[in-house]
C-alpha cells in the first residue's frame, strides 16, 4: 500500500437503471461498444490507467491533470457524436468529475479523498458535462483551449470541507462544428396594427422554436452578450430560433403609445405572422411567461408546447402591500440611475437578477441597460409587468407545459413558478438549484435548463 498525488477521473452513465430496465441486452451492447470504441482509446491516448470498470461507470488514474481534463472533454465530445441519430431515451450519456488529490494505492485499486471527491464532483456535473475541482482547475487554467464556468464552493456528501467547483462550458463539448453561416441571424422588421415597428430575428437550423420577448432584450447585442449568448447558441444549434424585441426596448420602437400585457401579446401575434409560423413550441422567460400564457389561451391551435422559466401569473405589485412598495421604490430608482455608470444602482439591480455574476457579467448587464431602452421607458416597462394578472387564464392553457424555476430566485420567488405549474392543467414543474434569475453560463441550473427544454420538446 502506498500514497501518491494523482488526477482522478470518475464517470457514470446517466439513467443507467432506466436504460437497463427498458432494454437490458441493448443497453449492455451499447455500453460495451462505447467502452471499446470511445473510452479505452481515449484513456490510452492520454496515458491514463483504468482502475475500475463498473456496469454504469469508470474510475481512471492519470499522472497529469491536463491529460485527465483533455481526456474527459474528448470522451464527452465523442459520446455526443456517437449519440447523433440515436433516440433520446436510448442515448448513453455520462457525467464526469475530475480532481487532483492524494490517493492510496493497494494492489490495482485506489482509495482516499482524491477518489471520493472526484466521484462527488461527477454527481453534480451536468449530463454530458465535466466538473472539476479548484485543485484540478488551477493546473489546467490557460493550458487548454477550453472555457470554464465557476460554480463556487459546493458542499459534497461525506466531504468535510466545501469544494470549489468548475465546469467546462457546454459549447466546448459540442461536436460536428456547425457552419458559422447557420449561426448568423437574419434581422427583419414588421409593424403591429397600431403602427409600432418591431425587430425580429431568425437564426439556426431545425424545427422552429419561438421565444417570447422579455425584460430586457436586444436581439443584436444579446448574441454577443457573455451572459446570454451560450443559451442562444445552444438553442440555435437544434432549432430555427425566432425571437424579437417587444415594443419599448431593443431594436423595436421605444416611444410607443401603449405598453401593456395586451399590447405585448399583440406583438407576439405580429411576429408569429411575419415569420409565417403555423404551429410551434413557445419558450418564455420571466414576465414573458404571462405574455405567452395569454397568447397560448388565445391561439391554442398554434402552440404545440409551452416552456415557462422564472415566470409568474401575478405581478409583484399585486402580491402584497410590502412587495408593491418595494417595486415602486425600484421604479423610482430606475428613473434616476438607469443606464448610468452608477455602481450603486448597478449592484442593486444585478444582485437581484444574478447575485453570482462576475464583474464581467455585471458590466455586461450595465451595457445592456444603456442599449435596450430609455429610463422613461424602463419605468413604464417595469411598472406594467409588476401589475400583470393572468391567474384567471391558467386553467385555460391546453398546450403541454413545462415550468422551471430556480430555487433561490431573488427576483421572482419560486412560489410564483409553483403556482403556474399547479394551476395549468397537467403542467410539469422542475426546480433548478441556484439563485440567479438570469442563468449564468456554465452553472448547473443553466445546463439543466437547456437539457430539460430539449427533452421536453422531443417528447
Amino acid at each position: 500500500m502506498n500514497r501518491r498525488l494523482a488526477a482522478i477521473l470518475a464517470a457514470d452513465i446517466s439513467g443507467y437503471s432506466r436504460l437497463m430496465g427498458e432494454d437490458e441486452a441493448g443497453t449492455l451492447s451499447a455500453v460495451q461498444a462505447i467502452q471499446s470504441e470511445v473510452i479505452n482509446p481515449v484513456i490510452t491516448r492520454h496515458h491514463g490507467r483504468l482502475v475500475k470498470l463498473m456496469g454504469d461507470g469508470i474510475l481512471v488514474e492519470f499522472a497529469s491533470v491536463v491529460e485527465a481534463v483533455q481526456g474527459a472533454a474528448e470522451i464527452q465530445r465523442q459520446l455526443a457524436e456517437h449519440n447523433r441519430g440515436v433516440a433520446e431515451r436510448r442515448r448513453i450519456a455520462m457525467r464526469i468529475g475530475v480532481h487532483l488529490g492524494d490517493i492510496i494505492v493497494e494492489d490495482d485499486d485506489v482509495f482516499g479523498d482524491g477518489v471520493n471527491i472526484a466521484a462527488r464532483l461527477e454527481g453534480i456535473a451536468p449530463i454530458g458535462g465535466v466538473c472539476l475541482s479548484r485543485q484540478a482547475y488551477d493546473q489546467v487554467e490557460g493550458k487548454l483551449a477550453l472555457k470554464f464556468g465557476a460554480l463556487g464552493p459546493k458542499t459534497l456528501k461525506n466531504i468535510i470541507r466545501p469544494i470549489e467547483a468548475f465546469v467546462i462550458e457546454p459549447n466546448d463539448l459540442e461536436t460536428g462544428a456547425i457552419d458559422p453561416a447557420l449561426l448568423k441571424q437574419e434581422i427583419s422588421y414588421c409593424r403591429t396594427p397600431d403602427h409600432v415597428r418591431l425587430a425580429w430575428a431568425k437564426v439556426g437550423q431545425g424545427p422552429p422554436l419561438m421565444r417570447t420577448g422579455n425584460w430586457l432584450t436586444h436581439i443584436e447585442y444579446d448574441w454577443a452578450n457573455p451572459v446570454r449568448r451560450a443559451v442562444l447558441q445552444s438553442l440555435a444549434r437544434r432549432h430555427t430560433l425566432i425571437r424579437y424585441d417587444a415594443r419599448g426596448n431593443g431594436l423595436s420602437d421605444w416611444d410607443v403609445p401603449e405598453i401593456s400585457l395586451e399590447a405585448w401579446t399583440g406583438d407576439l401575434e405580429t411576429v408569429v405572422d411575419a415569420a409565417g409560423l403555423k404551429r410551434f413550441p413557445l419558450l418564455a422567460i420571466s414576465q414573458g411567461c404571462a405574455v405567452s400564457i395569454a397568447y397560448a389561451v388565445r391561439h391554442p391551435e398554434k402552440v404545440s408546447r409551452l416552456v415557462l422559466y422564472g415566470g409568474y401569473a401575478l405581478g409583484g405589485s399585486k402580491r402584497s402591500s410590502r412587495e408593491r412598495e418595494k417595486r415602486q421604490a425600484m421604479t423610482t430608482l430606475m428613473g434616476i440611475g438607469w443606464g448610468t455608470d452608477d455602481p450603486g444602482f448597478r449592484q442593486m439591480f444585478t444582485s437581484l437578477m444574478m447575485p453570482d455574476a462576475t464583474k464581467e457579467q455585471a458590466d455586461a448587464l450595465n451595457v445592456l441597460q444603456r442599449l435596450t431602452t430609455s429610463p422613461e421607458c424602463a419605468m413604464r416597462y417595469y411598472e406594467t409587468v409588476n401589475n400583470f394578472d393572468v391567474e384567471h387564464l391558467l386553467p385555460q392553457v391546453t398546450a403541454p407545459t413545462l415550468v422551471m424555476h430556480v430555487r433561490g430566485d431573488l427576483m421572482e420567488p419560486i412560489d410564483e413558478g409553483r403556482k403556474l405549474a399547479t394551476r395549468i392543467p397537467g403542467a410539469r414543474f422542475i426546480v433548478l438549484d441556484g439563485k440567479n434569475h438570469s442563468l449564468l453560463p456554465g452553472e448547473p441550473a443553466q445546463l439543466r435548463f437547456l437539457e430539460e427544454v430539449e427533452l421536453f420538446l422531443q417528447e
